[in-house]
């Protein structure tokens, strides 16, 4: 079925994931895909991770300016909704400022819809969508792709029966390689250097045990952006256990995409962006990436299901980071 995101014990529901409600019908064959938005992240990782996905095929693209060989490509979502009625299911890949009313057009048009993180600009949008997506009996899916790290849910398992101590998170990149000329990423409901942050927030929120708060945060940000370039944040969890973090946008050299748990038991070290766990007293565990094929097995199974599966845990720490964070004025950003 549909991935279970950080289930508690006291709740017989996981956060955001809900039955969709009876006046669909079930998609009978393979479901029929059109994507939106043919960027980096859509060449990257969704078109092989649907390439080798059962029970779903990419029909149709729209993009303004690029196409893809041997798919029907269209220059926007109208028209391909337009030139192609049968189509199921919409995957999202556009930046997340314009992704609400794309969201909603599809939606409305009947479509599941498949949203790439971050699931919109705005708390307030994506919860528009959920009613939306209940009202049409459809499928939304907000994709956490790091959640599907190879190690995160044994990461989750370790932690669910140990006592921690502290959590530190260490997530660090070069934006200049990662978002080459993404102007967006600068612009308000662009994230700045929460768009990778958050990747950290959905394993943070996924493998700790109980719920996490936003304390403090201090935001650097670039005096020609709108959008902070580093962050330091305060949270601690519902039981008071500290938990720290630093994004940084401008790490050359190695890049680091870290989890430290510190547990009674000794220390948790979670890296790779939760492809890689040393427990304490254990071999270190590697295994190969399968982010984008396993969120593609999760939707064809919300779909098949009639689920929808929409956790905003990491969107809301963003969202009250910008909240109670205190902001400082960096250098100007350059590519």
């Amino acid at each position: 079925g549909c991935a279970v995101h950080f289930a508690r014990p006291q709740s017989l529901v996981p956060p955001g994931r809900r039955k969709r409600g009876n006046g669909a019908q079930p998609v009978s064959g393979p479901i029929r895909l059109g994507l939106v938005g043919l960027g980096k992240i859509a060449r990257d990782q969704h078109l092989p991770a649907i390439a080798q996905t059962e029970g779903i095929e990419l029909v149709a693209v729209a993009s303004r300016n690029a196409a893809l060989d041997g798919v029907a490509s269209y220059p926007d979502l109208d028209a391909m909704l337009a030139g192609d009625p049968g189509i199921d299911a919409i995957v999202m890949c556009q930046p997340p400022q314009p992704r609400f009313p794309a969201a909603r057009t599809a939606l409305l048009a009947g479509k599941h819809v498949f949203l790439e993180k971050p699931p919109g600009a705005t708390l307030s949008e994506v919860e528009a969508l959920i009613a939306i997506a209940a009202q049409q009996n459809r499928t939304l899916f907000a994709s956490w792709h790091s959640r599907e790290g190879a190690a995160v849910d044994q990461a989750r398992d370790f932690l669910a029966q140990a006592s921690i101590t502290s959590v530190h998170i260490n997530w660090k990149e070069d934006v200049r390689v990662w978002h080459p000329g993404q102007h967006w990423i600068w612009e308000p409901g662009g994230f700045g250097v929460f768009d990778p942050g958050i990747n950290a927030l959905s394993i943070l929120t996924k493998i700790l045990p109980e719920p996490v708060r936003m304390v403090a945060a201090d935001l650097q940000v670039p005096s020609n952006c709108a959008a902070p370039i580093k962050a330091q944040l305060r949270m601690e969890s519902s039981s008071a256990i500290p938990i720290s973090a630093e994004f940084d946008f401008l790490q050359t050299g190695p890049q680091s995409w870290d989890i430290i748990v510190e547990t009674i038991a000794g220390q948790l070290l979670l890296s790779h962006g939760g492809n890689r766990l040393a427990l304490p007293g254990a071999p270190t565990i590697t295994s190969a990436e399968q982010e984008y094929p396993a969120l593609y097995r999760n939707f064809v199974n919300c779909v098949r299901s009639g689920e929808s599966d929409v956790d905003l845990a990491p969107l809301r720490l963003v969202a009250d980071a910008f909240m109670c964070g205190r902001m400082h004025l960096a250098d100007p950003f350059v590519e």
